[in-house]
Parts: C-alpha cells; structure tokens; sequence
C-alpha cells in the first residue's frame, strides 16, 4: 500500500458532486431532504447516479465548563430520546450542547446555553475543534469549546420548561468524569471527544488560563 501524501487529500473538491436533483421527503421538527447525485470516482469517470436522504438538522455547539485552579468540570444530566434502545437507561451524562441560531455566533450559541442549561457564566471560551457527527446522512457540524469557570458553580435543576428540559448539573473532578468515561458511563460523541481533547491539551490549557486567572 502507498503512502498517503497529505497534499493529495482530499481527493476531490466540492465541485466533483453534481446534484441531478433535490427535494424534501420529510419536515417536521427537522427535516429531510433526498437528493439524486453523482460523484467522480478514484479510478476515473463518474459513478451512476444514486439516491440519498440527508438529515437537514442544522449545526451545533458543545461546551465543557473547566476549572483549572481546582480541575473540576461541569457535566448535565438529561433525557435523550434517541437513546431509549436496549433496556437502556436513557438519561445521558453530557457536557452543555444546543443548536447555533442563524443569529448567533458558535460563541454566542454557547454562552447561551451554558446559563440555560446550567446558570452558568462562563469566562474565556476555548475552541478545541470541529467535526461532522454523521456524516454519512446529515449535515450537522459540532463546534466545541472549553468554558472558563471562574467562579462558584451551584449544582441543581436547570433548563428552560418551554423547550421541556429538565437537567441535572453534576460538579466533578477531572479524573472522576475520566473515569466514568473509561468505564464507559459516558457514552455520547460529543462529551467523549471533548473529555479527550481536554486531557490531550491539559497542560496547555492549565498553563494559559493560570496565568490570566480572574479573581
């Protein structure tokens, strides 16, 4: 197998798909959209035109609130519907997470949801990265940040009654949260890789927000 070289990848731009057609097969709380294509292939040509539903859910934000003086983080507690499979419980633990509003930045998107869904105020946001939860039949991004906590965090009930949330905010240390993650008690995308990416970059960040801490 040949080495991959980094200049060639991707392989192919935007422009190498051609939308023979479009329309919406669904519109409800979110919305499906199937679309005719086709696409260049790796050995030459184009493939034959075929069809796919894509899960229009629009793009979101995650937050984990961190302090680094006493490294504890945030992490709430919800009910997700799509997690109701295999006997399964399906109260989650998760870190802060909602969907970006046209008018909104990221930023703004997540201020906003980390004092709905857990009061509270964050100082200095971090952005950690980016990725596409699936890819394979939706268009949704996820921007996540690291949230400075700065001051008292009050655990308890949060959410807003007219969007149903109902959500438990837990105060934890950092190796706590890791392992629960290790024993596989977290088990949602988005607080994975954000647990991951903070131990990744602890000394980083811990460097870098200790020398700019807020009384």
């Amino acid at each position: 197998m040949s080495e991959i070289n980094k200049s060639d990848y991707p392989s192919f731009v935007a422009q190498d798909v051609e939308i023979i057609d479009k329309s919406t097969a669904f519109q409800g709380f979110f919305r499906v959209e199937r679309c005719k294509l086709r696409h260049k292939l790796y050995a030459g040509g184009w493939s034959s035109p075929l069809v796919r539903e894509i899960f229009e859910r629009g793009h979101a934000v995650g937050v984990l609130p961190y302090n680094p003086q006493t490294d504890e983080l945030v992490l709430i507690e919800q009910f997700r519907a799509g997690a109701m499979i295999e006997n399964r419980s399906p109260w989650l633990l998760e870190i802060i997470a909602g969907m970006i509003d046209k008018q909104q930045s990221a930023e703004d998107t997540a201020r906003r949801e980390a004092l709905e869904e857990a009061g509270l105020e964050l100082a200095e946001l971090w952005p950690m990265l980016s990725y596409f939860s699936s890819p394979g039949g939706s268009t949704e991004r996820v921007q996540l940040f690291l949230g400075r906590l700065n001051r008292a965090v009050e655990p308890g009930i949060y959410g807003l009654a007219a969007e149903h949330e109902d959500i438990k905010v837990q105060l934890l240390p950092r190796t706590e949260a890791l392992q629960l993650l290790a024993e596989g008690k977290i088990d949602n995308a988005a607080t994975v890789i954000a647990l991951q990416w903070l131990s990744l970059h602890l000394n980083e960040v811990r460097s870098a927000w200790s020398q700019n801490a807020v009384d």
